[in-house]
């Protein structure tokens, strides 16, 4: 795993392979693969990657060693039939064998063909490093998270500066994570892309990742994004859901309310490499929406609560940054401010119109921290963003 650090996944995942198949899905070259051969290591199991052309024929042929207890299979959402295959494994498996898959897609997306896997497996979703991962701090029980009960251990600037992907964390160096990214978004476009869509342009796909660079944290124009391309409405949407497929980017919905007017449809998109975001502003504000959307992921997948990652904007403008809803229903209102120290007049405008059991605005500085007055019930703390971070998965 990455140097020193111990990831969440280490822990969460091996209790559930002793019941079913285990799918993670993330972004590559966030640790999947180097989890998947610890693992393969550990319990001296067999392991395939798509990738690798003699490991390819093998799945294809159904050739893999059956004498071992555990099978970790590494971007198999490339074969169009991984779902059947994966099926036909794990129902003639005698005795019932363990088995890791990964896949650096949503795999939802990429299951063309065959049955489903429904009830046979538990999904996972890995993420770049976070800052509690980072620290070495221990898993806040989801009810506790509210609370903030950990402390900060350390300095939040090499994260935000770095981005949050193991290898240009870990270089310590802007330099090498510059050189990092900049090969990253091409075998995103030119390996990740020709593999799993037909594109005829990638070019075009190219230039519109490196254009969101200026928009991240923002809602998103298709139509702006179609001049800019030169390209039709359905095409600049469709290049927009390709991104989002592969893990490059994400988007927020909206929160709706009944009793305000609020935005419905636009979507907030945010980078899952933060660094690659222009302004400090920008990249500050994905670090948050990344590590929230860590805490979603973390909530369905291992806790069973239905947990979900919104935004709210009025009519007008007014925006809150991040709203969870638990069960539907707002839990937690969250707005990333890198200096003021005063309460956001948009936060305040939505805590007194609807119910929010907490609220916390979210500031670099801890000088700035405090417990503010309750808005219309709700428990409202000025927080520093590195002890916020640490009570997150």
């Amino acid at each position: 795993m990455s140097v020193g650090i111990i990831r969440r996944m280490e822990q969460i995942i091996p209790p559930d392979l002793d019941r079913k198949l285990v799918v993670l899905s993330g972004p590559r070259q966030c640790g999947k693969t180097t989890l998947a051969k610890k693992l393969v290591r550990e319990r001296r199991g067999a392991y395939y990657s798509w990738d690798i052309h003699p490991d390819r024929l093998k799945i294809q042929r159904r050739e893999i060693d059956f004498g071992v207890p555990f099978w970790a299979f590494d971007e198999i959402h490339k074969f169009a039939r991984w779902r059947a295959f994966l099926k036909d494994l794990t129902d003639s498996s005698i005795p019932k064998i363990q088995a890791l898959v990964t896949g650096s897609a949503k795999l939802e997306f990429y299951g063309r063909g065959g049955d489903s896997l429904q009830g046979r497996y538990y999904p996972h979703h890995m993420h770049p490093l976070t800052y509690s991962e980072i620290h070495g701090l221990p898993l806040t029980p989801f009810d506790a998270v509210p609370d903030l009960p950990l402390k900060a251990k350390g300095s939040l600037s090499d994260l935000l500066r770095l981005g949050g992907f193991p290898e240009p964390f870990l270089s310590g160096s802007d330099a090498e994570a510059a050189r990092w990214r900049m090969s990253y978004a091409e075998r995103l476009t030119r390996e990740e892309l020709v593999q799993l869509e037909r594109v005829a342009e990638l070019e075009r796909v190219e230039l519109l990742f490196d254009r969101l660079r200026s928009v991240a944290g923002g809602i998103v124009s298709v139509n702006a994004l179609r001049e800019d391309l030169q390209v039709a409405f359905e095409t600049a949407a469709k290049y927009l859901d390709i991104l989002e497929r592969l893990n490059a980017i994400f988007r927020i919905a909206p929160a709706v309310s009944d009793k305000l007017k609020a935005v419905k449809k636009e979507r907030k998109l945010y980078f899952w490499d933060w660094a690659y975001c222009e302004s400090e502003g920008a990249r500050y504000e994905n670090l948050i929406a990344l590590h929230l959307l860590r805490f979603v992921d973390m909530a369905r997948d291992v806790w069973g609560k239905d947990l979900s990652l919104r935004y709210f904007r009025h009519r007008d403008g007014k925006e809150v940054d991040f709203v969870l809803l638990l069960n539907r229903r707002p839990y937690m209102a969250i707005e990333a401010k890198l200096t003021d120290s005063t309460l956001s007049p948009s936060l305040q405008y939505y805590l007194e119109r609807v119910k929010v059991p907490f609220a916390f605005q979210v500031v670099l500085d801890p000088k700035n921290e405090r417990t503010l007055a309750p808005i219309n019930g709700a428990k409202v703390r000025m927080v520093s963003a590195a002890r916020f971070l640490a009570n997150l998965p």
